[in-house]
């Protein structure tokens, strides 16, 4: 009984919750991301490289038969082997928009620790009593 003792207390520590709420909210915040990038940016890259969707982009691996397919849905609902880079594309932006956020969220963090730290810098009284001990054996 002492294994699921001893799970009970990890499961309840702290940081295991902070972590779960930290999961959930990254979940949700990903998809806002995903929505960003499929929704705002990819709509205004389209417009820049002359309206191509790159959601939809895409190369048939299987070209021997001669196939042509207008969209990439209509080619994955035939079992064409394609190769989709424009929804690898929208992958990488919308990784590159969490990577950012989470740098940002993380270097504020620091700023707010950086800031903390001069009042954990100094000694409390039971530290200075050493110091004062270790000293005063010195000096014997």
């Amino acid at each position: 009984m002492s294994f699921f003792k001893e799970f009970k207390e990890f499961a309840m520590k702290g940081n295991v919750m902070d972590l779960a709420v930290g999961v959930i909210i990254g979940g949700a915040f990903g998809k806002i991301v995903t929505s960003l990038v499929d929704n705002i940016l990819m709509p205004l890259i389209g417009v820049v490289t002359n309206g191509q969707n790159f959601n939809d982009s895409f190369v048939l691996l299987n070209t021997s038969k001669g196939e042509h397919f207008a969209s990439l849905a209509a080619a994955k609902a035939a079992g064409a082997p394609v190769f989709a880079y424009g929804a690898f594309i929208q992958s990488i932006i919308d990784f590159i928009i969490i990577a950012f956020c989470i740098f940002l969220l993380v270097k504020f963090m620091n700023k707010i620790n950086k800031k903390a730290d001069p009042a954990a810098a100094e000694p409390t009284a039971q530290e200075k009593l050493l110091m004062e001990i270790r000293d005063a054996i010195k000096s014997k």
